[in-house]
């Protein structure tokens, strides 16, 4: 770990070790202080400071030695790549790169408690959620010394839920912001390969919807599934020993048994507790033209939407452009990206929160799938007036705001032409 000094005034930092340092010749000097994990929206926060490295220095600083770190299972989560994280990767360059590290999931997978399985397709043929796992590593040089001083003209605060650099702006005045932990944690299982094959359809979100709490299930390279049971931490609490796990999934998931092993649920439901889930929201993302937040640091959302990678992609894309519009001026830049941007994270959060209930509940609704057979025909004959929500989020760049606009307007649509219906059938 380092110990860090921060005075916003002067833009200094003192570090006592350096883990992750790179550093261009330049006439400006910007941070992205990332969190302790390879982490992807650190990355991308330095996408338009890596296109002008002949005029900015890209710095990436890390919270504890990733090199010496080790891959904790049990705490992870697959991040899902869609449209939005895609253009992003796309004006570096890294779209494809990335891609061909992912799988291809066109649709989600519903299983029932008598072990039917029943397809939910995300959008139109040939749309896609790409889900990618964190097992890569990186190398990064390591500074001489074990003290320095560095000046920065803009530090970029891309360092997670839990941000140092956004603990500096709770100093200001006028800064607002909350966190939320939902009532409800989550624990990771794994289901291995059967004779080297994926143990199910791998192009599949799976999910085993049980109205209070469900399990998700998304492939891996390594031909494994990584299964994600989400439940209230009160109900995680009351099973204490093997034979209730294997009672408990006997009862809600009994076709996942066999598929990840009785022994392996016995060992690894105890591996590490239910790990807690929160929502932060934050306003405004900047400080004078001296600093800005990114990615989780900003807003971090909760995993039911798919979105939390992406959103943080598309901050990078939308900093991108604002830069483009008014001619890399930090002083108007900084204001403009908190304006277009504040409203679209908040949107996205609330949309994860809804969709865990959609996720986990509704989906087994036979109401919910008329809806959505609605909602795909209405798409299907006016393709540009009526566009479904999970659509607007996932496969466009519609504003995560407007979307959610657009989605109450439509559902009083849809529910009119559903009640006219059914009144003139009457």
């Amino acid at each position: 770990m380092y110990t860090k000094l921060v005075d916003f005034r002067n833009l200094k930092y003192y570090y006592s070790k350096c883990y992750t340092y790179k550093l261009y010749p330049s006439t400006k000097k910007t941070f992205c202080v990332g969190g302790n994990t390879i982490h992807l929206v650190t990355v991308s926060a330095c996408m338009r400071l890596a296109r002008h490295r002949s005029r900015y220095s890209a710095i990436v600083r890390c919270l504890m030695d990733i090199r010496q770190a080790k891959i904790v299972k049990g705490r992870s989560i697959n991040l899902a790549l869609s449209h939005r994280g895609r253009q992003a990767l796309k004006q570096v360059g890294m779209e494809d790169t990335i891609v061909s590290k992912g799988i291809p999931m066109h649709s989600r997978m519903i299983h029932s408690l008598n072990g039917t399985q029943s397809p939910i397709p995300y959008g139109k043929k040939g749309q896609s959620v790409f889900v990618i796992t964190e097992t890569g590593a990186m190398t990064f040089l390591r500074a001489a010394g074990a003290k320095e001083e560095i000046q920065a003209d803009l530090i970029v605060g891309c360092d997670g839920a839990f941000s140092a650099i956004r603990k500096q702006f709770l100093r200001q005045s006028r800064f607002n912001f909350s966190q939320t932990y939902i009532p409800h944690g989550y624990l990771e299982l794994t289901m291995p390969p059967i004779n080297g094959e994926f143990a199910m359809k791998p192009n599949y979100l799976h999910i085993w919807p049980r109205n209070t709490f469900m399990m998700i299930a998304l492939p891996n390279l390594d031909k494994t599934f990584t299964c994600t049971l989400f439940m209230p931490f009160d109900e995680f609490e009351n099973v204490t020993t093997g034979d209730q796990v294997i009672e408990f999934f006997q009862k809600y998931f009994p076709d996942a048994i066999p598929l990840i092993g009785a022994d392996a649920l016995k060992r690894d439901y105890f591996h590490l507790p239910a790990q807690a889930m929160v929502s932060v929201k934050c306003s405004p993302y900047h400080l004078s033209d001296k600093c800005v937040l990114m990615g989780d640091a900003a807003h971090a959302v909760v995993p039911f939407y798919g979105q939390g990678m992406n959103a943080g992609f598309e901050d990078c894309l939308v900093f991108n452009e604002i830069m483009d519009q008014l001619n890399e001026d930090f002083s108007a830049v900084l204001p403009e990206y908190t304006r277009v941007r504040v409203p679209d994270d908040h949107a996205i959060a609330d949309l994860a929160m809804y969709n865990y209930v959609e996720m986990r509940s509704h989906v087994n609704s036979k109401w919910f799938l008329f809806r959505k057979y609605v909602d795909n025909f209405l798409h299907m004959i006016m393709p540009r007036t009526v566009i479904p929500l999970y659509t607007m989020v996932t496969f466009t760049r519609t504003r995560y705001h407007e979307a959610v606009k657009r989605w109450h307007w439509q559902d009083k649509v849809r529910n009119d032409i559903v009640h006219s219906s059914l009144y003139k059938g009457l």
